[in-house]
């Protein structure tokens, strides 16, 4: 039976929050059981590649054969409607979320490591990078938007609301996103699953769905296993690849993990798409989906209807046994004088009780109605033995019932707090955190920020009073002019001098190893593919380089300070941070770009600001002065020229910066108050000045203000 909280659900729905925290601890002891449990990879990964795709082949074949038996044996009108509505419903869970699990394999304290890169790379490609509604994801989407099943879709945690899909249907996706909160703890499990999904390729159902609906959607996107470029190689080769490599750096215990990972996958999908199956070939009965849509209303049904007496007995006492087994009362309804066999056109269950002066108007809708006039019409006109319909029960594994309530068991220790800055720069290197990091990263944005606004006006304030309907291109295009001019005035100033460019580049060295980190919470899956967080990822992106090392921009930097013979140790080492040549201030700036990082909901439009103040703070200007400066002592001006171009005002960075504003802007109704467009624009203001804030006495003493404030909320 479905569960309307199953654990499965509650696991899905917990997980896809872009801001969600999951537990150390027991919840990690449980999933690893889980996976140890379902999952035994009994061969070489070799022979688990051939296995999974020998499955899906015959598979794929099972399903494909409903198709043909239906046209065989001549099914009703409207059986094969059912069979893909169900089919393309069952996939959503995991259809949606294609690719969601390498989300977070990128973090700040591996932004230099080639693997990671390479990983982002085929992560990339899943959401379509660049693009809006680009997803393999959005594609399905897509598919359930033109057969009308998107009402629970968007987000995709909204799905487990949706009564209509199994709960059988969330383990594997729901333990997956799981696990890519837990980045650390399973990157080489996920790198197995996601190897296994692109060997599947299609799944099976949706083989049959394509073969019945060849123009729904965008197939080739919504297939993992198919590159989004022509010349790409595929994605499982790709994936392939990362795994050997993985497994070549970590050995046996990384080759253990990559086939638990693989092997419990394929034995998930095999459960559910067996499951699946079973409802498809029940679902050739119109008395099965009139079972499953009198148990979905069952609950809120028994409420009514104690009046209406049914051979006897109250409605509402009918409908409050239909949550177990439907069968009776649709035999009660088929012989009762509110239906006529065959004739579902002369019936008064879909006439006059649904009509806008019956007592069930608007109760069902035009989906219900054709459920149960199917059924109705399949009812044999001749009065024969009452035939029993009983409703599909579902048992639920122990396994994904003991992760939910790890899950809502939480943390087992609340860890600590960081004791200062550089502490604080180490910690926030990973992903994950404790409930004691959580709660001081947001009070130390919310100090921050409070800082950020103390003293603003439009003297210290660049960005416009208000925002206008005409956006902030024309705004945009005015400051680069300005720093143009600005460097032109400066031509005659004197550079620094070599001691003084070195220092500089030292100091900024914390902050530039991180490049992008702001922006880290935009390689969620939803966020990387949205309106306003597509150009986002697509920034974080291109800061990693595009998956290439010699593009990246934490290692071209490091290139630099090597001339400048500085070899600093791996930026997420305790070693980084307690580098007696940095400066304790050097690590305030880039602690709030970590911190803030991790909220890309709770803090978009700061973050929309800052990005902005970013991305624009050197284009025309700065960096050309940088240049000359490097140039003039012999040092390589790769990381800024690299930037000046894919900075520019007219197609780069900056100007998806604006972008990103304007989107989030146009979107807030012009009303006072929270949530309202002036209030809005005043926190994107905040955010932009949050680059460069005042260091004043005032300005510190309204920081700590703003960190009380934040530990009291």
């Amino acid at each position: 039976m479905y569960d309307d909280g199953g654990p499965a659900r509650v696991v899905y729905a917990y997980a896809a929050d872009p801001e969600a925290s999951l537990p150390d601890g027991g919840f990690v002891e449980e999933v690893r059981t889980e996976l140890r449990r379902a999952a035994v990879a009994d061969g070489p990964l070799d022979d688990l590649v051939v296995r999974a795709a020998d499955w899906a082949a015959a598979e794929s074949k099972r399903f494909t054969g409903l198709l043909d038996a239906g046209h065989r044996e001549g099914r009703p009108t409207g059986h094969e409607e059912v069979l893909v509505r169900r089919a393309v419903l069952g996939c959503s869970p995991l259809s949606l979320v294609s690719g969601a699990w390498l989300q977070w394999l990128s973090a700040p304290g591996n932004f230099e490591v080639p693997v990671v890169l390479r990983i982002l790379a085929l992560y990339a490609s899943d959401v379509g990078a660049g693009h809006p509604h680009a997803s393999r994801g959005s594609a399905f989407l897509e598919l359930l938007r033109r057969l009308r099943l998107a009402e629970h879709a968007v987000p995709a945690a909204r799905l487990t609301g949706d009564q209509r899909i199994p709960e059988t249907a969330f383990r594997l996706p729901s333990l997956l996103l799981a696990m890519s909160r837990r980045p650390d703890e399973f990157r080489d499990e996920l790198l197995g699953a996601d190897l296994c999904l692109r060997t599947v390729g299609l799944l099976p159902a949706l083989r049959m769905v394509r073969l019945a609906r060849p123009a729904g959607t965008d197939w080739e996107a919504v297939d993992p296993s198919v590159p989004r470029d022509d010349v790409a190689e595929r994605p499982e080769l790709q994936c392939r690849a990362l795994v050997d490599e993985l497994v070549e750096e970590g050995g046996h215990r990384a080759a253990a993990a990559v086939g638990r990972g693989f092997a419990w996958t394929l034995g998930a999908l095999r459960e559910w798409s067996g499951a699946l199956y079973a409802e498809l070939v029940a679902a050739g009965d119109p008395a099965f989906d009139m079972a499953e849509l009198m148990r979905q209303r069952s609950r809120e049904g028994s409420v009514y209807h104690h009046q209406f007496q049914l051979e006897g007995k109250p409605l509402a006492r009918w409908l409050a046994e239909c949550r177990t087994d439907a069968g009776p009362l649709l035999d009660a309804l088929a012989r009762s004088r509110l239906v006529k066999p065959g004739r579902s056109h002369a019936s008064s269950l879909v006439r006059g009780l649904v009509g806008e002066r019956g007592p069930m108007f608007r109760v069902f809708s035009p989906e219900d109605l054709n459920v149960i006039r199917r059924w109705i019409d399949s009812l044999p006109a001749a009065p024969q033995s009452p035939a029993r319909t009983e409703t599909r029960t579902e048992g639920t594994p122990a396994a994904p019932a003991a992760v939910a309530a790890a899950l809502r068991a939480g943390h087992r220790s609340p860890g600590r707090a960081p004791s200062s800055v550089r502490e604080a720069y180490t910690l926030l290197m990973r992903r994950t955190d404790t409930p004691e990091l959580r709660a001081w990263a947001k009070r130390y944005v919310a100090g921050w920020l409070a800082r950020s606004r103390h003293g603003m006006d439009e003297r210290t304030m660049p960005l416009p009073e208000r925002w206008t309907r005409e956006g902030l291109r024309p705004w945009l295009q005015d400051r680069h002019d300005r720093h143009g001019a600005e460097f032109e005035e400066n031509a005659e100033v004197p550079l620094p001098s070599r001691e003084a460019v070195v220092d500089d580049t030292v100091q900024t060295a914390p902050l530039t190893l991180i490049d992008g980190s702001w922006l880290q919470g935009f390689t969620d899956y939803e966020q990387a593919s949205s309106e306003i967080g597509h150009s986002l990822f697509e920034t974080y992106w291109d800061e990693l380089g595009n998956g290439e090392p010699r593009l990246n921009h934490p290692l071209i930097y490091r290139d630099v300070l090597e001339e400048m013979g500085v070899d600093l140790p791996p930026t997420a080492s305790a070693e980084f941070a307690r580098w007696p040549g940095f400066r304790d201030e050097s690590f305030e700036l880039p602690v709030y770009w970590l911190c803030v990082g991790r909220f890309p909901r709770t803090f978009l439009p700061e973050v929309l600001g800052l990005n902005l103040a970013m991305e624009l703070s050197g284009v025309g200007g700065t960096y050309r002065r940088a240049r000359l400066a490097l140039k003039a002592y012999g040092f390589s001006t790769r990381f800024v020229d690299i930037h000046n171009t894919i900075d520019n005002v007219a197609t780069g960075h900056s100007a998806w910066a604006a972008d990103a504003v304007d989107t989030l802007m146009a979107a807030l109704p012009e009303t006072p108050g929270p949530g309202g467009r002036a209030e809005t624009w005043q926190r994107v203001r905040v955010g932009y000045r949050s680059l460069n804030p005042p260091s004043g006495v005032g300005a510190r003493l309204a920081a700590r203000r703003g960190r009380l404030a934040g530990r009291r909320g």
